[in-house]
């Protein structure tokens, strides 16, 4: 690769990769082959690939843009989970998926294309998006590029690791506890969970997990997040409810200095030194941006959101695997699925239904009253998890023998704060500040109004501004710097 091409690839974001190629300055195929030789480069360190579309996505390089789209011949990958690429398998990290290979594009992914990506190849996830890091009987783990022993987050580790890695700007992800922002904090990058029904979800499904489940991206740059935000927001066709559409882009956001806010400090779950360490730090980078933060004690029993969760996680999967099982044929055997799927629908697979509507009650209530709190608070600030990224194989070693109760407290000891906004469906982000004694990231996280997704654009811009993390790059890169 020639040393221009590498020194793009080095230094410029998405927007700036489209703006490159629409001057002229590069070609998309160059730019293309450039971002499969970085790929090729680190993956087989990260295991964070599932398929490679690379014809699909020369094919669809040599094709004219529509006008000047925004990310116009910049290589992203896709997430493999719930979110069909056409020509790609959709395993969900399960091995019970098999081999079926989309035949259309889901909303998002299309309007991915429609801004100029060229989508070469989908990243890997935990069986069914399930787990706070990606690790799978069906591809095994995807390794964190800060320390090759250490998880990359889940459940949408592939995309992180490979942004991480500089190999791809910003890659799709999707989040339903926190799988954007937990491997975006684990990997040292940008992640953010748009309010509920802010994205589409069609058209294989009308919401995600009771409303809980967002699709967006994981990036390096603020403004790419909010590029692509603004690219791909608002309702797709039949859609069942839709969030308000910020009335100045999501781009226009990161251009504008925030006012002073009020930004409430989370005090709740033990979280561990290194953790209170990363939140005492971002308190005050944020006092000394002319912003205030106080202490606010949530009026919530955090088992009792975990639990309620699961009463809507259970039955959604339980009916994936059932659906699963008729279209091959044959009902889905317990032996066929991980232990933590297994201990999880064991015990919320066959939910009676009255409970499963007291689950969607309950998260809906707590959206009304995290709206009454915020009526006193701008943001909301915790750190995304309670400690650094664990080593791998340590998180989510479960057996038959465990209860249910058993994986809710090895997971939300470790993330606590993220599955929190969405229930409520309030857009939340990790954002990448400060790194531990250890050399590892771990995330700030914020949590804004509903429909406030801009405020928290703006003051993600102000903080990578003040605290700038382009020049942090892991060990394990596909970068010359």
């Amino acid at each position: 690769m020639n040393h221009d091409l590498q020194h793009l690839l080095d230094t410029q974001d998405g927007l700036g990769l489209g703006q490159c190629v629409s001057q002229g300055d590069v070609t998309s195929e160059a730019l293309l082959d450039g971002v499969i030789e970085r790929l090729e480069q680190v993956n087989p360190s990260l295991n964070a690939m599932v398929d490679r579309l690379y014809d699909h996505a020369r094919e669809a390089s040599r094709q004219p843009f529509v006008g000047t789209p925004p990310f116009a011949g910049v290589p992203t990958l896709v997430k493999d989970l719930f979110s069909p690429v056409k020509g790609a398998r959709m395993t969900q990290g399960s091995i019970v998926s098999g081999d079926v290979r989309a035949d259309f594009d889901a909303e998002a992914v299309a309007r991915l294309r429609q801004a100029g990506c060229l989508l070469l190849g989908t990243t890997t996830s935990p069986e069914f998006g399930t787990s706070y890091t990606t690790e799978s009987s069906r591809h095994g783990a995807t390794c964190n590029p800060w320390h090759l022993d250490r998880s990359a987050g889940g459940s949408s580790g592939g995309a992180a690791a490979l942004v991480a890695a500089r190999v791809v700007p910003f890659a799709h992800g999707n989040d339903g506890g926190g799988s954007l922002r937990v491997p975006a904090s684990c990997c040292g990058v940008f992640g953010f969970k748009p309010s509920r029904g802010l994205m589409p979800s069609g058209p294989m499904a009308g919401e995600g997990w009771g409303g809980m489940g967002t699709a967006h991206a994981i990036t390096r740059s603020v403004r790419d997040s909010a590029a692509l935000l603004d690219a791909t927001a608002g309702a797709d066709l039949g859609a069942p409810y839709a969030a308000p559409l910020s009335t100045t882009s999501y781009l226009a956001a990161t251009q504008s200095t925030p006012k002073a806010l009020r930004i409430g400090l989370i005090e709740g779950p033990t979280i561990a030194p290194e953790a209170a360490k990363v939140v005492r730090q971002t308190a005050a980078l944020c006092e000394s941006l002319g912003h205030s933060v106080d202490i606010v004690t949530l009026p919530l029993v955090w088992e009792t959101l975990y639990s309620h969760c699961f009463d809507i996680i259970g039955p959604n999967t339980q009916a994936l695997l059932d659906m699963i099982g008729k279209m091959r044929g044959h009902a889905v055997a317990a032996e066929e699925i991980e232990p933590r799927t297994r201990v999880m629908l064991r015990e919320r697979g066959q939910l009676d239904a009255t409970q499963y509507i007291a689950a969607i009650n309950y998260i809906h209530s707590l959206g009304r009253q995290l709206a009454t709190i915020m009526l006193d608070f701008d943001v909301l600030l915790s750190p995304t998890l309670a400690r650094q990224p664990p080593i791998i194989g340590t998180l989510d070693a479960f057996d038959d023998t465990l209860s249910l109760d058993d994986v809710i407290d090895a997971f939300h000891s470790y993330c606590p704060f993220t599955a929190l906004f969405n229930a409520t469906g309030q857009p939340a982000m990790s954002v990448p500040l400060f790194w531990t004694d250890d050399g590892l990231p771990l995330g700030s996280h914020f949590a804004g109004r509903f429909g406030e997704d801009a405020l928290l654009f703006s003051l993600a811009a102000q903080l990578e501004a003040a605290a700038p993390w382009a020049g942090h790059i892991p060990p394990v890169h596909a970068g010359h710097l």
